[in-house]
Formats: C-alpha cells, structure tokens, sequence
C-alpha cells in the first residue's frame, strides 16, 4: 500500500498541533486553578484569633481545648513590663516577682503548647503602668529619661522578639498603643524596627489604638497596620445591627483608604466589645463600672464587625479582646466584662471562625 509522504507528514503535524494545544489548554486550566485559590485564600484565609491571657501557671490541653473549640487558628501571648508612672523610665521585665505567663519562660511555654495543637501565634509584649494607667499617655520629662526609657524598652522587645524566632512565632508586635512614645520618638522606631529584623524573620506589626493608627509613621516598614478597634459606634443604650453596622461605615472607609496607601492589610490586633448597655458607645472601657449586663448587645457587635471586614481582601483578621485559660470559671451571663466565653458572644465567634475554615479547606 502507499502512503501520501505529504498527507502522512500533514496528519503527523496536526496531531503535534493536536497534543500541543492539548499541553496549552492544560497549563490554562491549571493558571485559572491558581487564581481561584489565590482569590479564595485571599478572601477566607484570615487571622482567626484569640488575645490569650497570662497566668500563675503553665498551660495544659484542658487550657487548650476551648481555643479549638472556638476554631481559632492564631493565639496572641503577652508577655509584660512594668512601670510605675507615666513619666518613669524604669522598665522591669522578665522578673521572678511577675506571673509565670508573664515571663519569658512563661510565653515560650505556652506558644510550645500551642504550636503542638496547630494554632499559630501571635507574641504581643506589652506595657502595664500603675493604677493602669493609659500606655498611650506616657511621656517622659527630660531627654536622658527619653533614653532610660528607649534602652530598657529595646532590651525588652529584642528580648521577646527573639523568643519569637527561637520558637517560630507567626508574628511579632513591637508595641501597643504607645502614642505619645510613637509621635515624641520616631527615630528610635524606625532603629528598633530594624534591629527586630535582624533578629526574627517573620511578620512584623504594632498594635495603634483606634485613634493613632491613622498618624503611625512606619507602616511602610511594617507587614500589617495593626489595628486595636475599639471605635465609636453608636450612643444607644441596646444598639441595634443597622445602627452598628451604619457607624462602621466612616471607620471603615478610612482604613480601606490606608490599606491601599500603604500597600498592607489591616490586621485587628485586638477586637471586642463588653457585655453591657451602651457596648458601642465606647468600646474602649475598661472600668469596674456596673452597667447592665447586655449580652445581646455583645453577640450582635461582634457579628457586624465579623459582617463588615472577614470578606475584606485588605483585612487580614484580629483576635478577640479576652480570653482567660480558666474557660469554665470566667465570663458568664452575669459578666459585663470583655471576655465572650460562656456567652452568646462566643457562639458567633464559634460560627465565624469555623466557617472561615471550612471555607478555605
């Protein structure tokens, strides 16, 4: 039988044409893969957090297992100083006289415990002054107690900040709402940023108060604009979700504004609300006041804010302003305090937190 050299060579060609079509459309189809899931992590891969508070003691998996339970993903440990006053410059940290969460020992311990069930961690080192007084306040009289204070707060985040790498922390912050420090100091920021680098290689952030972050100067240097977000909502005694959801709107506007500026996500460093009446008129309060227990007025706050920003591919996630190892003793339906364990506040962050996961798996 004889072949046509010519047809043959041509029916050889379109089968190359053929599988070479066959190759790209697969390279397309797997690119397309990838831009979904990027979008899809984009969206649900978010920092799903709990602010973790310091104890007498060492950490246990019965400390553990409500974190899971509420499916969170990230823990923020905080390690502390101390100050006296205002304008002292004397810093203590790591001492023997501090509980054992409070101290190095402590924090490493925990973030061991942790990391063994799967949940990333945030290490926060923060700042208590005397009567607790507010950190965002503190402004030292002369320049050489500017400089006691700069060299004892260096030593202390250097301190924690390579604990941080030590363990394989997820993110260190170097600060928290320390405006005055921030806006007085702004070189030793910028130095001490560095020196940070040099000495843990994962993201970094700093915790501004909802009335500095808009001004904090070393976004750029940063990986997250760290957010605390505890801002005015509403004046309403039991505040409804359109009235919660209405006042996030200026709020939320100028964040989305700085996100694409700085070219960072904003990362809610802390993120809650009290128990009480008025929860959204200033959610800032920490006071011994005895405001009526508002329960609803808490679990619906927290769901506008979940509503608001968990789809946001400029919003990174927060953790949520408190939670106690001792689960079963704290909170309550009698509890006016920030804490949502053992309320209803904590089942919408249960529902959120678990829906992010299933969204992302």
């Amino acid at each position: 039988m004889k072949i046509n050299k010519n047809l043959a060579a041509y029916s050889c060609f379109k089968i190359i044409i053929l599988e070479g079509s066959i190759i790209i459309m697969k390279k397309l189809i797997f690119s397309w893969v990838l831009v979904l899931a990027s979008c899809a992590s984009s969206k649900f891969d978010k920092v799903n957090g709990v602010s973790f508070v310091s104890s007498r003691e060492e950490v246990a998996q019965h400390h553990i297992d409500p974190v899971l339970d509420v499916q969170a993903n990230y823990a923020a440990i905080m390690p502390f100083g101390f100050i006296r006053d205002l304008d002292s410059p004397e810093l203590v940290f790591d001492s023997e006289r501090q509980w054992y969460g409070e101290r190095r020992e402590g924090a490493r311990q925990y973030i061991q415990k942790l990391h063994q069930n799967g949940v990333m961690v945030m290490v926060k080192p923060q700042i208590w002054i005397h009567r607790g007084e507010f950190t965002g306040n503190m402004k030292m009289p002369t320049e050489e107690d500017w400089k006691k204070l700069e060299a004892s707060y260096e030593k202390f985040i250097l301190l924690y900040a390579q604990m941080a790498e030590e363990t394989q922390s997820d993110i260190f912050c170097i600060g928290t709402e320390l405006k005055t420090f921030v806006n007085e100091r702004p070189e030793f920021w910028n130095d001490l940023i560095q020196k940070v680098r040099e000495v843990y290689t994962g993201k970094i952030t700093y915790a501004a108060n909802w009335d500095e972050y808009a001004k904090t100067p070393f976004w750029s240097e940063l990986d997250y604009i760290g957010v605390n977000a505890y801002f005015p909502l509403c004046e309403k005694q039991n505040p409804t979700i359109e009235t919660l959801t209405e006042g996030w709107q200026p709020w939320k506007t100028k964040m989305r504004e700085l996100a694409k500026q700085e070219d960072r996500p904003i990362l809610f460093t802390e993120f809650g609300y009290r128990s009480m009446d008025f929860t959204g008129k200033k959610p800032w309060l920490v006071d011994r006041n005895e405001m009526n227990v508002n329960l609803k007025a808490q679990a619906d706050a927290t769901q506008v804010l979940f509503d608001e920003f968990w789809n946001e591919d400029w919003f990174a996630g927060g953790f949520v302003w408190k939670w106690f190892m001792q689960h079963d003793q704290v909170g309550g339906h009698e509890d006016n305090r920030f804490t949502p364990q053992n309320k209803p506040a904590e089942s919408v962050i249960r529902r959120q937190y678990a829906q992010v996961k299933r969204s992302s798996s």
